[in-house]
């Protein structure tokens, strides 16, 4: 088996592949599958307020019975909690619906016009030990340039949307400049990739599944990928791919497959972020 876990600025090791919930139904189903994707072997839950999710995920955590010292719990901040007070607001909010001490990695979930204010909060959170690290999600470079400006702590993480038809060299390299880690939210392209004839070649090549293969692509590029899904047996395979390596010529190939495509079609308020 390859190395499963990497570190990031901080020295925090963080795993190389993680587990979404988002649309994972009420409590009780989320409970079940974060209590099942644990027991399979993911280390790393993704979530954040805006999923409410939150205390579906804490009860799975509480029933699966791994140790929660093993675990890696990321969740994130929503549009409307921006601002100092409002951000240790919302944030105690999530510690108390997830039921636990502490939270691995807290995010901002979309750039505002508050983030230096809310980053703030961010890294006094960071400081108290309430959180073992800090990020953010969907930022692009000049977002990151502006946050520099006034921070003290950069961010440790950037989740952004990427895939082979959204793959994100610039911002992947300008990350590695800057010590940040970047988390793919939908990786799989919510399953528009299954049907590329490239993908469907390789994975007979590497006798796995295509996700298998793409996730196994973002982990060679140095990004963590965080797949979603509700069946168990694809739950089993998306952590099924630490036993392989992808060519780099492949790797070559899966990158020419971008057309700058975005899966998401949510997209946050336009009164609370900033998009230029």
């Amino acid at each position: 088996m390859g190395k499963q876990f990497t570190n990031l600025s901080n020295g925090v090791k963080i795993p190389l592949v993680g587990f979404g919930t988002y649309k994972s139904g009420n409590d009780e189903d989320t409970s079940e599958i974060v209590k099942n994707a644990l027991e399979i072997g993911y280390r790393m839950i993704d979530t954040a307020s805006f999923y409410g999710n939150e205390k579906g995920i804490g009860k799975g955590i509480k029933e699966s019975k791994i140790d929660r010292e093993e675990m890696f719990l990321v969740t994130k901040l929503w549009n409307e909690d921006h601002g100092y007070d409002s951000t240790i607001k919302a944030f105690n909010k999530s510690l108390k619906n997830l039921d636990v001490d502490y939270i691995d990695l807290y995010l901002i979930h979309w750039p505002n016009k508050l983030n230096a204010e809310t980053w703030k909060a961010f890294e006094y959170l960071y400081s108290i030990g309430k959180v073992k690290a800090i990020g953010v999600c969907n930022f692009k470079t000049n977002h990151l340039e502006e946050l520099k400006k006034s921070v003290t702590i950069m961010p440790m993480v950037n989740q952004v949307e990427m895939h082979p038809f959204s793959v994100k060299n610039e911002m992947i390299s300008y990350c590695k400049e800057h010590d940040i880690q970047v988390i793919a939210w939908s990786p799989i392209s919510r399953g528009r990739i299954f049907s590329n004839d490239l993908m469907i070649k390789l994975a007979e090549k590497y006798n796995k599944t295509i996700a298998q293969v793409v996730l196994r692509w973002h982990i060679q590029k140095g990004v963590i990928p965080i797949p979603k899904s509700s069946n168990e047996n694809r739950i089993k395979e998306n952590i099924g791919i630490f036993d392989f390596e992808i060519s780099t010529e492949d790797i070559i190939k899966i990158d020419l497959l971008n057309e700058g495509y975005d899966v998401s079609v949510s997209k946050p308020p336009m009164n609370t972020t900033y998009n230029d």
